[in-house]
């Protein structure tokens, strides 16, 4: 998926008519990204997180706090420098955002906790619908007007009922289990990487007159991310497999929320940083869980 998603923004960027005849629809593709993952995602590992509570309200708390002020911290510099508060408000949305639910799978291959994975990520978005608009007003709301309301109900629409609607129909395909734990994931990663193509073709011509400062500050925030999940795991003595959950859950956010969310109730120069960050964390979450796949490997070779 990092592989195609660069490739596709890449594509996007030299030739934006491919992707902009997706200008209508980019909400739709968000509700199947989510009902997609409804259907695979396993509850039984959830319900096994929810025996340790604490840990999903630690990791939960620290997501929503953590990001929202890393995004707001690097508006708060874009601001001073003279950028525009519509393209500053992008990071706050990538702050405010849930985690990523491709954190689950990359959770799964570093060798961390999936259940808690699964249990943070299903928490963290189903809290979202108010959430997010409300982290948004607090933080964004100093610079331009936040529509908390239809914000809310776009959450709501694109987020929570297509996941638990797949969630409650997902019995009626255990016939077909191992189809659908195929191809729904597929659709999912086609309908996000199609999402952050829009949204670089979109702002092809601001992405050209991009400032180091810009990408600078996706790398930080993504990074920032890590770094304090570590420090937040470590400060509640969670153990390796923990330590790795909470350092992807918190570094890698949902950015393609942050797109649709930017693009439906903002200006498209609003989704640039989120297009950046969906792009670019999945590059140093892919790296990261490499890093960590190899380094257990090595351990149970000795």
């Amino acid at each position: 998926m990092a592989v195609l998603t660069l490739v596709c923004a890449i594509s996007a960027f030299f030739y934006p008519p491919a992707f902009m005849v997706f200008k209508d629809y980019f909400l739709w593709l968000f509700a199947i990204t989510m009902f997609g993952v409804g259907l695979v995602l396993p509850l039984d590992e959830a319900k096994v997180a929810m025996r340790k509570p604490a840990n999903i309200v630690i990791g939960v708390v620290s997501q929503f706090t953590i990001m929202p002020l890393l995004g707001f911290a690097a508006a708060s510099v874009l601001i001073a420098l003279d950028y525009s508060p519509k393209l500053a408000l992008g990071f706050i949305i990538v702050g405010c955002a849930p985690g990523a639910m491709a954190s689950n799978v990359m959770t799964y291959l570093a060798g961390g906790a999936v259940a808690f994975s699964i249990g943070m990520t299903l928490i963290a978005t189903t809290l979202s619908p108010l959430l997010t608009p409300l982290l948004m007003d607090g933080l964004g709301g100093v610079w331009l007007p936040i529509p908390f309301l239809p914000m809310m109900q776009t959450i709501f629409l694109i987020v929570v009922l297509p996941l638990f609607i797949a969630m409650l129909i997902k019995p009626k395909f255990q016939a077909w289990h191992k189809q659908v734990e195929t191809i729904a994931p597929a659709l999912a990663s086609i309908a996000i990487i199609i999402i952050c193509s829009y949204a670089v073709a979109a702002n092809q011509e601001r992405i050209a007159q991009l400032t180091a400062w810009v990408v600078a500050l996706v790398v930080l925030v993504n990074a920032l991310g890590y770094v304090l999940g570590y420090w937040v795991a470590k400060a509640f003595s969670f153990d390796r497999s923990y330590t790795i959950t909470l350092v992807i859950e918190i570094g890698m956010q949902n950015a393609g929320l942050g797109v649709a969310l930017a693009l439906a109730h903002f200006e498209p120069q609003t989704a640039l940083p989120a297009a950046l960050f969906a792009v670019w964390c999945i590059i140093t979450t892919a790296a990261l869980t490499k890093v960590l796949h190899h380094q257990q490997a090595k351990v149970l070779k000795t």
